[in-house]
């Protein structure tokens, strides 16, 4: 909850200032028509966002079109791309409903590095942070779901970046074979898992891909301890729930698309 009631001003402000984003150009009456904002605001607004850069008002062409000024309104976005903004609240609620932390990854190179974790909100961690931690293609969860996943000229590219990786978890003896195998046996299940041997032996990661428009966008995962999940389980604790949070996160991505 904020801690003072939101400025009445600025939100009129932004309204206009994305409907006028959505539209070439608009006239005070289209702006009208699309807010429901009084006209008297509307002009006052279109004034105060000219003279600050933001707005331009045609005459030629008889109404007013954003500048390039609003670009600069993203400049300072680096981080979060479309997917972790759609996959944060669901990765939290999942985390808050069965305890275990999960993670968002994205494709860095010929690895996956995460780039969200609710490990914060997760009192059964097995790790203290993976933020930008480096997952192999090839041994780890969240990496064998994107590669297992993504198309296949894709992925042949990405295999001939392993074999030139000096990470000796990219290395296994006969690359081609064993990422065969690893597709073959991920989209069978329907979700990866991080190689039993790779460390630490003591827990697992669950991973799916998070799709749009047949790519990958990022992958999204649920670390828990082996001891804690019996093999049995493992579709009803953990997969089923997870899955239901990566259809979740697909929808918001395809309804932001349409904003």
């Amino acid at each position: 909850m904020p801690s003072f009631p939101p400025v009445q001003s600025v939100r009129r402000a932004f309204v206009l200032l994305s409907e006028l984003n959505k539209q070439r150009v608009a006239t005070v009456a289209d702006l009208h028509a699309r807010t429901g904002l009084p006209k008297p605001t509307i002009v006052r607004l279109l004034e105060t966002l000219i003279a600050d850069g933001y707005v331009a008002s045609d005459k030629r062409l008889g109404g007013y079109q954003v500048t390039s000024q609003v670009t600069t309104l993203a400049s300072g976005f680096h981080g979060a791309p479309m997917v972790i903004e759609a996959a944060r609240p669901w990765a939290i609620d999942l985390t808050r409903r069965l305890k275990w932390p999960v993670s968002v990854a994205l494709l860095v190179k010929d690895a996956v590095a995460v780039r969200f974790s609710t490990i914060p909100d997760s009192p059964v961690s097995p790790f203290h942070a993976t933020i930008n931690m480096r997952l192999s293609l090839i041994s780890r969860g969240l990496g064998r779901a994107y590669l297992a996943y993504c198309p296949r000229e894709e992925r042949d590219l990405l295999v001939q970046m392993l074999e030139t990786s000096t990470d000796p978890e990219d290395h296994p003896p006969d690359l081609h074979a064993v990422v065969r195998t690893l597709v073959r046996t991920v989209r069978a299940r329907g979700f990866a898992e991080r190689d039993p041997a790779t460390e630490p032996t003591s827990s697992s990661t669950a991973a799916i891909p998070i799709m749009a428009d047949g790519r990958v966008l990022a992958t999204f995962g649920l670390t828990y301890f082996r001891s804690a999940v019996p093999r049995s389980k493992l579709m009803e604790q953990v997969v089923r729930p997870l899955k239901e949070a990566g259809a979740r996160i697909e929808q918001s991505i395809a309804a932001m698309k349409t904003r």
